[in-house]
């Protein structure tokens, strides 16, 4: 009797205490830390199955949090996932989206960019009392309509601290690497300057021998003309290492260019400087990584260190910095009050090669990656979430989730509410991540390449199915080889894709890499999916409604006037971090 007593009164103290623990973890605002790479592939760490790439901090998360594998990122390329990322809405509905080939911000000194009137997730915290900070990668914009109006600025869109760089990671930012950004139409500018040139030296030869007839003022005319072309092209694609490779301190300029053999340690540092800074909360930390997007510059401390090249050596860097937060909030005693989670912006980059070397990610077993809309190679990306006490560690949940997600969810554990003037698209995964709620509420997911609406997930939760209607495809390149290799990207529309009367039919669940397409004939279901799905378009286009595209030519092009410059434009260029490698 006695016995049995004391394992009652054990029993009752362990319920009290681990509810008393969890309600006293939810019941204060808790720090929020997200993490997201940059063109990292599913298949890149070891807790989704990679082996040859040693990844044992972001592993941690899953080990002690909850692993997601259907989590959807809302676009296959940087700008409109970020976009949708940090709105909980799709890139389509602020305009984010491209209908043109240029599906990413170009330059610093472009005019696009996301939308002031847009409310970030960074916003709504802020309102509740939050700090926030971003740390990295930006690539929303800069500038509208001067140099310093900063419309697009993080700081314009709730984050009360910025360090990091407001575009992207290109080759243009090493020295010793071929150019990435628009070389098909620097090839072509080139090769029209050189025509002009031999124009001009076969008409001054003509006058001097008198073979052709012609005033020296058509001469210099067309001299004037082809310096002024000549000059307007170079002046942006021959200087893009100053235009586009700096980075920001808040509002100013402190490194053009950026010096790549220290912007790591300088992440890391302003990281960790922002925790401890903050560390009585609560606080909001967005660490965007400009890790593992090319040209993969890697510290010498992990140059040659994985199994898997110069691109998991810089993914084992990454998982070292994530490890060095980490640890971090552990000896600040914030771990058990922060909700942390880790995801890509979208999958990784097959057509990045250098030779016969991959400079791009591992999608595992799913089709395509980068920039293709809607195979599940460019959409299907890691989901790590970690909360001590509050999320259940060790577990696994296959439900259909998205990137877009995070904004209702953090909004809910900050206590603020959602805005009521727009459709908010993500849904809070707390009830899913916690165990409170076993099926995703996502009925309907629309993957969409720029504008064009390319597949569309039904999650049909009766049965478990998930179905995938794919409308359109890109076309690769050589044919079967699973991208479209000898180009950047593949493209959304034109010649580069085609489109699918019925669609491709896939069923996800029993055939995830989406290799076996299923029809009328081989499926008893297949005109009744098709037909619920269709109807989801409809209704999905009906909340669809027009804005201004933030993507068009006339936006993403370089414009002088907007350029960020820490000196007198053109003359752009300082180091104002000093030695600041020496910092752990």
């Amino acid at each position: 009797l006695c016995f049995r007593k004391c394992v009652m009164m054990a029993l009752t103290s362990c319920f009290f205490w681990s509810t008393f623990g969890l309600s006293a973890a939810m019941d204060s605002k808790p720090n929020i830390l997200l993490f997201l790479a940059d063109d990292l592939g599913i298949g890149d760490i070891g807790c989704y199955g990679n082996n040859s790439i040693r990844t044992p901090n972001i592993d941690r998360l899953a080990r002690e949090g909850v692993k997601l594998t259907q989590h959807i990122a809302a676009a296959s390329l940087c700008t409109p996932s970020r976009a949708a990322f940090l709105t909980g809405r799709y890139p389509i509905r602020s305009g984010m989206a491209s209908s043109n080939k240029y599906r990413a911000l170009q330059w610093n000194a472009g005019s696009g960019g996301l939308p002031a009137n847009e409310t970030t997730f960074a916003r709504l915290l802020q309102q509740q009392g939050y700090t926030t900070g971003l740390i990295g990668k930006w690539h929303q914009g800069v500038n509208c309509e001067s140099f310093n109006d900063h419309c697009h600025h993080p700081l314009n869109h709730g984050f009360d601290y910025f360090y990091g760089m407001p575009l992207t990671l290109r080759n243009n930012c090493q020295n010793n690497k071929s150019l990435d950004l628009d070389p098909v139409l620097q090839a072509k500018l080139w090769f029209y300057a050189q025509i002009i040139f031999l124009t001009v030296l076969t008409l001054i030869a003509g006058k001097l021998t008198g073979l052709i007839p012609i005033h020296w003022k058509i001469i210099t005319c067309f001299i004037l003309a082809g310096s002024l072309f000549f000059i307007s092209w170079y002046s942006s694609y021959g200087f893009v290492q100053y235009w586009n490779c700096i980075l920001m301190r808040n509002h100013d300029v402190t490194e053009q260019p950026m010096k790549l053999e220290r912007t790591a340690f300088l992440m890391l540092k302003e990281a960790i400087s922002f925790i401890k800074r903050n560390r009585h909360g609560p606080f909001l930390l967005f660490v965007s990584f400009l890790h593992v997007h090319t040209p993969l510059f890697t510290t010498a401390k992990f140059l040659g260190k994985s199994h898997h090249g110069l691109y998991g050596d810089n993914v084992e860097e990454m998982d070292w910095m994530v490890g060095k937060i980490l640890d971090l909030l552990d000896k600040e005693g914030l771990k058990n009050h922060t909700f942390t989670y880790f995801a890509s912006d979208h999958g990784g980059h097959l057509e990045a090669q250098n030779g016969s070397a991959q400079l791009g990610g591992w999608n595992g077993i799913y089709k395509g990656g980068k920039g293709m809309g809607g195979w599940e190679g460019g959409i299907r990306v890691p989901g790590l979430f970690m909360w001590p006490g509050v999320l259940p560690a060790g577990t696994v949940i296959d439900e259909p989730t998205s990137l877009m997600d995070i904004y209702p969810t953090v909004v809910h554990l900050a206590e603020g509410i959602l805005p009521r003037d727009r459709v908010i698209d993500g849904r809070n995964l707390m009830p899913l991540l916690q165990g409170r709620a076993q099926k995703s509420e996502h009925e309907f997911l629309f993957h969409y390449c720029g504008s064009y609406l390319h597949a569309v997930r039904w999650h049909q939760k009766d049965s478990g199915a998930v179905w995938k209607a794919h409308y359109v495809t890109p076309v690769f390149h050589p044919p079967g080889a699973g991208a479209c290799y000898g180009k950047r990207l593949c493209p959304c529309f034109g010649e580069g894709v085609t489109h699918h009367d019925p669609p491709l039919l896939f069923e996800l669940s029993q055939d995830p890499s989406e290799a076996k397409p299923l029809s009328a004939d081989t499926e008893p279901l297949f005109d009744t999916v098709i037909r619920k799905i269709g109807r989801a378009i409809e209704e999905h286009r009906r909340t669809l409604s027009a804005v201004p595209e933030q993507l068009s030519v006339s936006n993403v092009v370089w414009k002088p006037w907007l350029q960020p410059c820490c000196g007198t434009f053109p003359f752009c260029w300082c180091d104002k971090e000093g030695d600041s490698t020496q910092i752990l």
